[in-house]
């Protein structure tokens, strides 16, 4: 049985038909409308009923979204980067849609589809932080997605690690997208360029450009440059610091990390790793978790809103 993901990210919208196996078997884009919420209604609308045709065995479609989303998959509290304030949004489409439809907050969607497809599909209990602009999270606890009471827990990035630290646009100051994202990345390979010495590489890029971006960073880490890599193993000990907090409290199987700086691999795993064991509460005394790169990539979102509509509409 096909179920319809769509996933409305800042700069586009994705689609795709999904079989019960988190096979693909039908996608589209559109640009995303962001200023206008109501287009991004239509859009999504339009998008599902293409989708459909060709495939009558639809049994639901999942739309995933950044921001909070209440416990019954229906309401979006608040989108930032969509002026969404307590949207019906599930109302609306199925008003238009004779499909079920839910709505799921788009790192818990992309954790999902880790969780059943990709690289968590051999455990029941796994952390999925999503290294991207900021950081995304989604917990998977004995083979359920944690929610939390209204629906909007999970939310890893704005977990503190530094008191009275750098503030993050949610309001507090401290949070672990400041220090773990691909934002922070930057902000560290532009103080190593201002130093010179391991960050020389890095100010003649800069020079030459006029910026920094996430790409030239990228590009000098794969190259072996040392003040891109000496970045990189701030961004790890962060996230590692951020881990061992996450395993006292959750004791997961298995870390999975997406997102673009996630395309580092082993150069983010072992600083990452390195910095859990060192601040991990009773270290020796029972078995530590795996930490694995996500396997889904740019797919996770559409594959696990629909996974998840799937489930919902299975249980209705």
């Amino acid at each position: 049985m096909h179920a319809i993901g769509i996933d409305i990210g800042g700069t586009k919208i994705a689609g795709a038909v999904v079989d019960e196996f988190g096979a693909i078997v039908a996608e589209e884009r559109q640009p995303t409308p962001a200023g206008e919420p109501h287009q991004i209604e239509n859009v999504v609308v339009e998008m599902i009923e293409r989708l459909r045709e060709g495939h009558p065995d639809i049994a639901a479609a999942g739309v995933a979204a950044a921001g909070f989303i209440d416990a019954s998959q229906s309401i979006v509290y608040y989108a930032p980067n969509i002026n969404w304030r307590q949207e019906p949004f599930r109302e609306k489409l199925e008003a238009r849609l004779d499909v079920p439809v839910i709505i799921e907050n788009d790192a818990n969607a992309a954790g999902w589809a880790e969780f059943q497809y990709g690289a968590g599909r051999l455990v029941s209990d796994m952390v999925t932080l999503t290294i991207g602009t900021g950081v995304g999270g989604a917990i998977v606890s004995e083979d359920r997605l944690f929610r939390g009471g209204f629906g909007a827990g999970a939310e890893l990035g704005h977990m503190r690690v530094v008191p009275g630290g750098l503030p993050c646009g949610c309001g507090a100051h401290g949070c672990i997208e400041q220090y773990g994202s691909g934002r922070a990345l930057q902000r560290m390979a532009n103080v190593l360029a201002d130093a010179g010495g391991i960050g020389q590489a890095l100010a003649d890029v800069r020079s030459r450009k006029g910026s920094l971006g996430g790409k030239d960073i990228s590009k000098l880490i794969m190259a072996g440059d040392p003040g891109a890599l000496a970045a990189l193993r701030e961004l790890g000990g962060w996230l590692g610091q951020a881990c061992a907090s996450l395993g006292a409290i959750l004791d997961p199987q298995l870390f999975v990390f997406g997102g673009g700086v996630a395309q580092a691999g082993d150069l983010l795993l072992e600083p990452i790793r390195q910095a859990y064991l060192e601040n991990l509460p009773a270290r020796g005394y029972h078995p530590e978790p795996d930490f694995r790169i996500a396997e889904l990539v740019n797919d996770a979102g559409v594959v696990g809103a629909a996974d998840l509509a799937r489930l919902h509409a299975s249980h209705r």
